[in-house]
């Protein structure tokens, strides 16, 4: 069963400031991106930027290969997460369906909107909201969605796949999917390391209606993404931020295999499955938050994942050598 009175739980700095070495979120830690930066060092800050984001939409859509209408821009995932969660409800959705794990924010915006909760093994009442994210939060595996994706709905059902991750695919290449059938949602900053600053868009299915994408862009705030947002977005589609990506890709391979290393000389067994710069361990240890606290308190963070399911069990996004070498002091001098 869903808690429907959890508070939304994220990684990241806390009521203790920024951890000295953070494995509690997904950015990728060869970041934040050189060429990125320098594009919000440049930003215009004296004037609104274009409320229609129209040079942006264009520079998105020929990046994707898709038509500029079917790009919709939004302050965050999370923000575009709730902008179509309360667009479902408008056009009447009474029920949305998860993956077992989840993305906390799937969760909060239906409990907001008060739609019938349902794994997708169970029967859910149309219309129907369905999520998926691949690689998936927090293993970081390859979805169980497509075979049913692949065919077509009985009732009415708004198809989202989050695809935060897909940029960080460390495990071969990312499989090929029939995107255009789906909404998806995309979020440059993980893959830039630069997830402080808020920015994101959403590409329609090929045969969304154009009232539906008016309705969608009629929700959102004026101005819902800044001028700093905007830089990134536009950073993210140029040649040289994308070789960039590539070759963090190839380092973030090399310290996967290290940490993995040291995970298995702790003793702590690694959830298989996983895809991207992160995975999940069980940790040989009785109170795991005791646990987290000790390290805490040495400056380092993991992700329990109690509130995805997974009591007992932490997310640990891949970092450098250097923080691995400190995981490991700390977790020595706990026992």
């Amino acid at each position: 069963m869903f808690d429907v009175n959890a508070a939304a739980m994220h990684g990241g700095t806390d009521a203790q400031g920024v951890p000295a070495h953070d494995f509690s979120t997904n950015r990728n830690a060869c970041g934040p991106c050189p060429t990125a930066v320098k594009a919000l060092q440049a930003a215009h800050v004296a004037q609104y930027p274009d409320p229609q984001y129209t040079v942006l939409r264009q520079q998105l859509a020929a990046f994707h290969g898709v038509a500029l209408e079917r790009i919709l821009i939004g302050g965050s995932s999370s923000e575009l997460i709730h902008r179509i969660t309360l667009h479902v409800v408008r056009s009447g959705g009474k029920s949305v369906q998860f993956p077992r794990h989840h993305y906390g924010d799937y969760l909060q915006a239906a409990r907001v909107w008060r739609l019938a909760l349902c794994r997708r093994t169970e029967t859910a009442t149309p219309p129907l909201l369905s999520w998926a994210c691949e690689p998936s939060s927090p293993l970081g595996a390859v979805e169980d969605i497509w075979p049913a994706w692949q065919q077509g709905p009985e009732a009415k059902e708004w198809r989202v796949l989050d695809c935060a991750y897909r940029p960080l695919w460390l495990e071969g290449d990312a499989p090929e999917r029939a995107l255009d059938a789906v909404w998806q949602l995309w979020t440059p900053n993980k893959a830039l390391g630069m997830t402080g600053v808020r920015a994101a868009y959403a590409i329609a299915p090929v045969h969304a209606p154009a009232a539906e994408m008016q309705a969608l862009r009629a929700l959102a705030a004026s101005w819902v993404v800044g001028t700093h947002g905007v830089a990134m977005l536009q950073a993210w589609v140029t040649d040289e931020v994308q070789q960039w990506l590539a070759q963090s890709r190839a380092t973030l391979r090399r310290w996967k295999a290290q940490q993995l290393a040291l995970c298995e000389r702790l003793g702590w067994q690694v959830l298989p499955g996983h895809q991207a710069n992160y995975f999940v361990v069980r940790l040989p240890v009785d109170d795991v938050a005791q646990s987290l606290a000790g390290l805490r308190a040495q400056g380092i963070k993991l992700r329990d994942c109690a509130s995805f399911g997974l009591p007992g069990h932490v997310r640990l996004g891949v970092l450098p050598p250097i923080s691995q070498a400190a995981l490991e002091r700390a977790w020595l001098s706990l026992k």
